[in-house]
Protein backbone atom coordinates (compact mmCIF):
# COMPACT_ATOMS: atom_id res chain seq x y z
CA UNK A 1 0.00 0.00 0.00
CA UNK A 2 1.27 3.49 -0.89
CA UNK A 3 0.35 6.59 1.10
CA UNK A 4 1.20 10.26 0.66
CA UNK A 5 2.17 12.76 3.37
CA UNK A 6 2.29 16.51 2.80
CA UNK A 7 5.75 17.74 3.77
CA UNK A 8 7.94 20.81 4.11
CA UNK A 9 10.95 19.10 2.47
CA UNK A 10 11.87 15.79 0.85
CA UNK A 11 12.48 12.50 2.64
CA UNK A 12 11.15 10.57 5.63
CA UNK A 13 12.83 12.93 8.10
CA UNK A 14 11.16 16.01 6.58
CA UNK A 15 8.66 17.89 8.73
CA UNK A 16 5.02 17.29 7.90
CA UNK A 17 3.36 20.37 6.37
CA UNK A 18 -0.31 20.91 7.36
CA UNK A 19 -1.22 22.45 3.98
CA UNK A 20 -2.31 20.27 1.09
CA UNK A 21 -2.43 22.27 -2.14
CA UNK A 22 0.47 24.55 -1.22
CA UNK A 23 2.83 22.25 0.68
CA UNK A 24 6.37 22.21 -0.78
CA UNK A 25 6.57 18.39 -1.17
CA UNK A 26 4.48 15.24 -1.33
CA UNK A 27 6.29 12.28 0.19
CA UNK A 28 4.90 9.01 -1.19
CA UNK A 29 5.72 6.06 1.08
CA UNK A 30 5.39 2.38 0.21
CA UNK A 31 4.34 0.82 3.53
CA UNK A 32 5.60 -2.65 2.57
CA UNK A 33 9.20 -1.57 1.92
CA UNK A 34 9.21 1.84 3.69
CA UNK A 35 10.77 3.30 0.55
CA UNK A 36 9.84 6.86 -0.31
CA UNK A 37 9.54 9.06 -3.36
CA UNK A 38 9.52 12.82 -2.72
CA UNK A 39 7.71 14.88 -5.32
CA UNK A 40 8.09 18.68 -5.43
CA UNK A 41 4.67 20.37 -5.50
CA UNK A 42 4.54 22.42 -8.69
CA UNK A 43 1.32 24.09 -7.50
CA UNK A 44 2.77 26.07 -4.58
CA UNK A 45 2.59 29.41 -6.41
CA UNK A 46 -0.48 28.67 -8.54
CA UNK A 47 -3.00 31.51 -8.31
CA UNK A 48 -6.04 29.22 -8.27
CA UNK A 49 -6.88 25.53 -8.38
CA UNK A 50 -3.81 24.43 -6.38
CA UNK A 51 -5.80 21.86 -4.38
CA UNK A 52 -7.41 20.26 -7.43
CA UNK A 53 -4.11 20.09 -9.33
CA UNK A 54 -2.33 18.68 -6.27
CA UNK A 55 -5.06 16.04 -5.86
CA UNK A 56 -4.66 15.03 -9.52
CA UNK A 57 -0.88 14.68 -9.02
CA UNK A 58 -1.42 12.50 -5.94
CA UNK A 59 -3.88 10.30 -7.87
CA UNK A 60 -1.24 9.77 -10.61
CA UNK A 61 1.09 8.32 -7.96
CA UNK A 62 -1.29 5.44 -7.23
CA UNK A 63 -1.65 6.15 -3.53
CA UNK A 64 -4.49 4.74 -1.42
CA UNK A 65 -4.40 7.39 1.32
CA UNK A 66 -3.32 10.98 1.92
CA UNK A 67 -2.23 12.38 5.27
CA UNK A 68 -2.42 16.15 5.64
CA UNK A 69 -3.40 18.80 8.17
CA UNK A 70 -6.06 20.67 6.19
CA UNK A 71 -7.85 20.16 2.92
CA UNK A 72 -10.38 22.25 1.03
CA UNK A 73 -13.65 21.20 -0.62
CA UNK A 74 -12.45 21.04 -4.25
CA UNK A 75 -9.36 18.98 -3.42
CA UNK A 76 -11.45 16.69 -1.19
CA UNK A 77 -13.95 16.11 -3.99
CA UNK A 78 -11.16 15.30 -6.46
CA UNK A 79 -9.52 12.84 -4.03
CA UNK A 80 -12.87 11.19 -3.25
CA UNK A 81 -13.52 10.70 -6.97
CA UNK A 82 -10.08 9.03 -7.24
CA UNK A 83 -10.98 6.78 -4.26
CA UNK A 84 -8.16 8.13 -2.09
CA UNK A 85 -8.86 8.17 1.66
CA UNK A 86 -7.89 11.34 3.52
CA UNK A 87 -6.51 11.29 7.06
CA UNK A 88 -6.04 14.41 9.15
CA UNK A 89 -3.04 15.01 11.38
CA UNK A 90 -2.58 18.35 13.14
CA UNK A 91 0.25 17.53 15.53
CA UNK A 92 3.36 18.11 13.42
CA UNK A 93 6.31 15.73 13.51
CA UNK A 94 8.32 14.15 10.73
CA UNK A 95 6.89 12.24 7.79
CA UNK A 96 8.20 9.02 9.37
CA UNK A 97 6.44 9.84 12.69
CA UNK A 98 3.15 10.45 10.88
CA UNK A 99 3.46 7.23 8.84
CA UNK A 100 4.02 5.27 12.06
CA UNK A 101 0.91 6.85 13.62
CA UNK A 102 -1.04 5.87 10.49
CA UNK A 103 0.19 2.28 10.77
CA UNK A 104 -0.89 2.14 14.43
CA UNK A 105 -4.38 3.44 13.50
CA UNK A 106 -3.97 6.70 15.43
CA UNK A 107 -5.05 9.10 12.67
CA UNK A 108 -8.58 10.29 11.97
CA UNK A 109 -10.08 9.57 8.54
CA UNK A 110 -12.15 12.51 7.34
CA UNK A 111 -15.03 12.44 4.89
CA UNK A 112 -15.28 16.16 4.17
CA UNK A 113 -13.12 19.27 3.85
CA UNK A 114 -11.46 20.61 6.99
CA UNK A 115 -11.24 24.21 5.74
CA UNK A 116 -13.30 26.38 3.36
CA UNK A 117 -12.20 26.90 -0.22
CA UNK A 118 -9.20 29.18 -0.82
CA UNK A 119 -8.18 28.96 2.85
CA UNK A 120 -4.45 28.94 2.13
CA UNK A 121 -4.42 32.03 -0.07
CA UNK A 122 -4.91 34.90 2.40
CA UNK A 123 -1.46 35.20 3.82
CA UNK A 124 -0.85 38.87 3.13
CA UNK A 125 1.37 41.00 5.25
CA UNK A 126 1.15 44.76 5.56
CA UNK A 127 3.66 47.30 6.64
CA UNK A 128 3.06 50.95 7.37
CA UNK A 129 5.38 53.87 7.87
CA UNK A 130 4.69 57.24 9.39
CA UNK A 131 6.63 60.42 9.37
CA UNK A 132 6.04 63.25 11.79
CA UNK A 133 6.28 66.97 11.32
CA UNK A 134 5.62 69.72 13.78
CA UNK A 135 6.75 72.97 15.30
CA UNK A 136 7.99 73.97 18.69
CA UNK A 137 8.20 77.29 20.43
CA UNK A 138 11.42 78.38 22.06
CA UNK A 139 11.41 79.64 25.58
CA UNK A 140 13.93 82.06 26.86
CA UNK A 141 14.52 85.65 27.65
CA UNK A 142 14.79 88.10 24.88
CA UNK A 143 14.80 86.80 21.41
CA UNK A 144 14.60 83.04 21.00
CA UNK A 145 13.83 80.70 18.20
CA UNK A 146 12.21 77.33 18.56
CA UNK A 147 12.43 74.28 16.40
CA UNK A 148 10.89 70.87 16.77
CA UNK A 149 9.03 68.03 15.26
CA UNK A 150 5.71 66.59 16.34
CA UNK A 151 3.70 63.42 15.90
CA UNK A 152 2.77 61.76 12.62
CA UNK A 153 0.77 58.77 11.45
CA UNK A 154 1.07 56.58 8.39
CA UNK A 155 -0.60 53.63 6.76
CA UNK A 156 0.41 50.92 4.35
CA UNK A 157 -1.31 48.27 2.27
CA UNK A 158 0.11 44.76 2.26
CA UNK A 159 0.23 42.08 -0.40
CA UNK A 160 -2.69 39.69 -0.91
CA UNK A 161 -5.44 40.59 1.52
CA UNK A 162 -3.31 41.63 4.48
CA UNK A 163 -3.06 45.21 5.50
CA UNK A 164 -1.07 47.13 8.03
CA UNK A 165 -1.01 50.50 9.66
CA UNK A 166 2.05 52.03 11.20
CA UNK A 167 2.52 55.07 13.34
CA UNK A 168 5.50 57.36 13.46
CA UNK A 169 6.25 59.78 16.25
CA UNK A 170 8.68 62.63 16.03
CA UNK A 171 10.47 64.05 19.04
CA UNK A 172 10.14 67.77 19.54
CA UNK A 173 13.22 69.67 20.53
CA UNK A 174 13.14 73.25 21.58
CA UNK A 175 15.91 75.73 21.78
CA UNK A 176 15.62 79.21 23.06
CA UNK A 177 18.04 82.05 22.88
CA UNK A 178 19.12 84.03 25.88
CA UNK A 179 18.19 87.68 25.90
CA UNK A 180 19.60 90.58 27.91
Amino acid sequence: MKICVTAGASGLDAPMDPRFGRCPFFVVVDLDSMSENSIPNSNVMTTSGAGIQAAQEIAKQGVSALITGNIGPNAMQTLSAAKIDVYQHQGGGSVKDVVEKFQRGELTKIAGPSVPGHAGMNQGMGQGMGQGMGQGMGQGRGRGAGRGSGAGRGGGQGTESGSGVGGGRGQGTERGGQGQ
